[in-house]
């Protein structure tokens, strides 16, 4: 699996290093204990250290690598992590949802709604690249919409590491046909009927439940 080359429209030549590594350690083709040196990786890439050292510092803040005297020590991500990153992801998305429960958002709901049919016929034509991007803005545009720029400041500290995870979580779910992807794409109408209810106690059940069963996706799923 390689880091889709569409989602790095816009991104430096430090920032497309760290999603190829950010990828390969999170998938473990790069193992725990490893220890990657600058000159190893700027070789791979065909770059010089500068970006390589930027992608290392990312990498090093997001709890990927330790950095060393010797080189970078992987640390990975084990499904421990994983929960607890998807911990902080709910306290984001219940805390903004909430949040959306006054006011007038139907521009935003229709944009979901359209969200959850490309999600649909990305797995109609089998493209789970698209798939994973397309759930991805799904929760982007709800957390953006909130405009509480605190939470967005913490989204975007997470938001790297929730893409890829969800990118290798869709690549196996693909694995298992068109049935389990449809009822992933069709779990998304949870979360926008409770937004277009704007009853907060709604809302909360239905943060509740997608989050309790991507608890168990990501069980079956990750390495």
């Amino acid at each position: 699996m390689q880091y889709p080359s569409a989602w790095l429209q816009g991104a430096s030549r430090g920032e497309a290093i760290a999603c190829e590594l950010r990828l390969q350690i999170i998938n473990e083709t790069i193992k725990p204990g490893e220890i990657i040196s600058e000159n190893r990786i700027a070789a791979d890439f065909g770059s010089s250290r500068s970006p390589v050292r930027d992608a290392l510092k990312a990498l090093s803040s997001e709890g990927l690598i330790r950095l060393e005297r010797m080189g970078a020590v992987v640390l990975g991500l084990n499904l421990e992590d994983v929960n607890e990153l998807y911990d902080v992801r709910y306290l984001i998305e219940s805390f903004v949802q909430h949040r959306l429960a006054e006011g007038d958002h139907e521009a935003l709901f229709v944009q979901l709604d359209r969200t959850i049919d490309k999600m649909k016929l990305a797995v109609k034509h089998g493209d789970y690249v698209d798939f994973a991007y397309q759930d991805f803005m799904f929760h982007e545009m709800i957390v953006m919409q909130a405009q509480h720029q605190r939470m967005i400041h913490l989204w975007n500290s997470i938001r790297q590491i929730v893409m890829t995870v969800i990118l290798i979580t869709t690549e196996k779910g693909f694995q298992t046909g068109a049935e389990r992807m449809n009822w992933v794409a069709d779990k998304h109408y949870k979360i926008l009927n409770g937004l277009r209810s704007q009853d907060a106690e709604v809302i909360r059940r239905a943060v509740d439940d997608y989050f309790k069963d991507s608890a168990q996706t990501l069980s079956r799923t990750l390495p």
